[in-house]
């Protein structure tokens, strides 16, 4: 592979702001024990005509110990770094002019914890580019290992050519958060221009490869002919790119006003104490009665899955002390059963802000969004419909969920009190609620699911949904997660299609034939 990046150690000289120092030895240079700047620089051209340099470098990084680069910044507030760069920058001009022809001079001096005092190190070549006061940032380039957390790792700028990506910053224009490849592997970006596309290479290709995803929109890096393991993913985004501008929140003006939540208490003679929080102030009514009636069983033709978790706007239950609510999968996306066994964490905050969490770290997501943690799958969260933005943040799909055979001809109740589909309501574990220092644990299903919500029975055409409890919010969506109707009365059945979806709490439930 090409030299993209030159980088040497000039060892100790006597004052590391001295740029005669720094540039030339004095005396002859076949006495001289060591090259110094202007030797590498002739030593490695940016240009040949036969053996002859015709171009020459002309931009450098600097590297100072550190400590002395405090010393003068506390001293001096940065005077003799200042006149180290201009003196460099005229000593380069005069000697290699001829080589320069219109490209400016450009030098940039930074502190380096590792170095000695004494200790000097150089960085230049094909891809390594100082911008000018007034350039402005043309792309932004981003790496993460599991499509959830996105670090920044660079800027490229209109006239900066070459880009070269890796471990260490002393092969490589940039390094790269987390690189599991190690010095041998490199990637590199080609800008040729506002018109055309940043070319994005692996490099060396015999043994790695870089490729497009354009469900997620950025590039995947991964050893040649490996297709899980070690990866690498980039986003290479244009600067000023006009985003997709978030939807507003529309509450329907059927609907009553917002209130504050709060616990609400059932009578002592209840069979469940436990409050159920509810985003609005009403009066609990308690669910009418079962009939006596006895049904047997059929063959478990029917099933129901769990699609999606809604995501709930914690601002309304706020004075019930909830915090954030964590949702945790494992490797193959299911939800987690503890929260040591999850690949990727997402929160939602009292302010309404859904964050993702991984071993990378922490990162809030825009929705709509879609992440890979993993090859396994992909992660969609979709925003809330607008009849349901009062409540919901958004729609996390599970690629991977659960789901519970029923039998047809029965009919069935859903809720915190009632054991049917109980493996369904996968947040029902206080482990998923995080409350206010000094409140009691609770359950994440208290927050908008009532202890019998609704009850479900499968017939030829679909299922039939009675509402059992007045305070339960239901919503009907389609096989695509489209908003259809919300569930109204209490008193009415309401037919569901098979493969539609209903929403209670946080589960989006589909009934399927």
């Amino acid at each position: 592979m090409p030299i993209y990046v030159h980088h040497s150690a000039l060892g100790k000289v006597d004052d590391v702001f001295n740029a005669e120092s720094i540039w030339q030895a004095p005396g002859l240079q076949l006495f001289s024990r060591r090259p110094l700047l202007r030797d590498l620089l002739e030593r490695a051209p940016r240009e040949l005509r036969g053996r002859a340099p015709r171009r020459c470098f002309s931009h450098i990084t600097l590297m100072l110990p550190q400590d002395e680069i405090d010393e003068d910044r506390h001293l001096t507030r940065g005077a003799r770094l200042r006149e180290l760069a201009q003196s460099l920058q005229a000593l380069h001009q005069k000697d290699f002019g001829d080589q320069l022809g219109s490209e400016d001079v450009r030098y940039h001096v930074v502190g380096a914890e590792a170095l000695e005092p004494g200790e000097v190190e150089v960085k230049f070549g094909h891809a390594v580019y100082l911008p000018g006061p007034s350039e402005q940032v043309m792309y932004t380039v981003s790496a993460s290992r599991d499509n959830a957390v996105w670090k920044q790792v660079c800027a490229i700028y209109p006239k900066q050519r070459l880009v070269l990506l890796g471990l260490d910053t002393r092969d490589a224009t940039h390094t790269v958060p987390d690189w599991p490849f190690g010095p041998d592997c490199a990637l590199l970006l080609v800008n040729d221009g506002p018109d055309t596309p940043i070319e994005v290479q692996a490099r060396p290709k015999e043994a790695f490869e870089c490729s497009y995803d354009a469900a997620a929109g950025c590039y995947v890096l991964r050893p040649r002919g490996s297709s899980s393991g070690a990866r690498v993913l980039f986003k290479v985004e244009r600067s000023g790119a006009p985003k997709q501008a978030a939807r507003p929140i529309e509450v329907p003006r059927t609907q009553p006003a917002k209130a504050p939540a709060v616990w609400k208490r059932r009578t002592p003679e209840a069979e469940d104490a436990q409050a159920t929080a509810l985003p609005a102030r009403a009066s609990v009514v308690p669910p009418a009665p079962e009939g006596d009636a006895t049904y047997a069983p059929v063959a478990a033709r029917q099933r129901v899955r769990l699609a999606a978790l809604a995501l709930p706007r914690l601002s309304r239950y706020r004075d019930t002390g909830a915090t954030a609510l964590e949702i945790g999968l494992d490797r193959s996306l299911a939800p987690a059963a503890a929260a040591e066994q999850s690949l990727i964490r997402f929160a939602v905050t009292d302010r309404d802000e859904v964050h993702a969490i991984t071993a990378a770290g922490r990162q809030r997501v825009t929705l709509p969004a879609r992440i890979t943690p993993t090859d396994a799958g992909a992660l969609q969260l979709l925003e809330a419909p607008p009849e349901m933005a009062d409540r919901y943040c958004g729609l996390l799909r599970l690629p991977n969920a659960p789901e519970q055979a029923i039998a047809g001809g029965a009919r069935f109740v859903f809720g915190r009190n009632a054991p049917m589909l109980s493996a369904l309501r996968v947040l029902d574990k206080q482990d998923c609620l995080r409350r206010a220092p000094g409140l009691e644990a609770a359950s994440a299903d208290r927050l908008g699911l009532s202890r019998n919500a609704f009850s479900f029975e499968a017939v030829d055409d679909g299922y039939r949904i009675g509402r059992l409890s007045p305070t339960q919010a239901l919503y009907h969506l389609d096989e695509e997660m489209r908003f259809v109707a919300q569930v109204g009365d209490a008193d009415e059945a309401y037919h569901l299609p098979p493969g539609h979806h209903l929403v209670a709490g946080h589960y989006v439930l589909r009934f399927e034939a």
